[in-house]
């Protein structure tokens, strides 16, 4: 069973065809990396899933249950969660205080709520040893590595129960070996039956860890096949248009 399936999605933006029928199905645990050129539909589709925006037409089921997103806490509820490029994370703060920030637990002292920063370390802390990070719940995100910041918006994930997490273009101005840490957090959601699809213009880090490729050029997808079948060298030909289809 698919953990998403998109059916003859299409999105319309006045006489702009963003997206243009299509279609893709996604296994649990699978990585798919999602190129293209600017402008070729990514992130249109990305936040179609994402319940930034209603498709024009076609259909989105989630593990074989079709799902209409009104807002992204729609898709939020169904186990859809977005990484965005900025990771919107707030640098004066912990890493544990990220990983809840606006899901903060609580506990009750007499007449009082207050907020429980014992639970939030010992959770998170949980929650980057499952992803074999050495991220720390009390670190300042200002004084992270670039990896470090991916995994405290990749634990945030974490919280919710998630079925798919989209990455939008994580290894982007980092160094080697933060990308490195970046690729291996990835497989940890994978190997823990998470989808990731891997927004990305580095061919590199997609065949390194992605099950399948799927390219979008001008609203239309010309690609959805094992990375094992193809090549960076035939992805570029797709992506420019000097190959048609795969």
């Amino acid at each position: 069973m698919s953990v998403l399936e998109l059916k003859n999605i299409s999105k319309r933006y006045g006489a702009i065809q963003a997206l243009d029928n299509v279609s893709l199905a996604i296994q649990p645990g699978e990585v798919v990396g999602l190129m293209g050129d600017n402008g070729a539909g990514k992130s249109t589709l990305v936040k179609v899933i994402a319940g930034n925006f209603a498709p024009t037409s076609g259909d989105i089921f989630i593990s074989d249950q079709k799902m209409v997103f009104h807002k992204p806490r729609d898709a939020q509820k169904a186990g859809i969660e977005v990484v965005y490029q900025d990771l919107a994370i707030c640098n004066n703060m912990s890493a544990a205080s990220n990983v809840f920030l606006g899901r903060e637990p609580t506990r009750k002292i007499g007449p009082l709520r207050i907020v429980d920063y014992a639970f939030m370390r010992s959770r998170s802390a949980e929650l980057f040893a499952r992803l074999k990070s050495e991220t720390r719940p009390r670190d300042l995100v200002h004084k992270m590595s670039g990896g470090q910041r991916q995994a405290v918006a990749i634990a945030r994930t974490l919280l919710s129960d998630a079925k798919i997490v989209l990455m939008d273009e994580p290894t982007a101005a980092i160094s080697v070996r933060q990308v490195a840490e970046v690729l291996s957090l990835i497989r940890q959601l994978s190997d823990h039956g998470i989808a990731v699809v891997l927004i990305s213009h580095r061919m590199p880090d997609v065949f390194e860890v992605a099950d399948k490729v799927v390219v979008l050029r001008r609203g239309e997808l010309v690609a959805d096949k094992m990375a094992s079948d193809s090549s960076p060298e035939e992805v570029t030909g797709l992506i420019t248009g000097a190959i048609e289809k795969a």
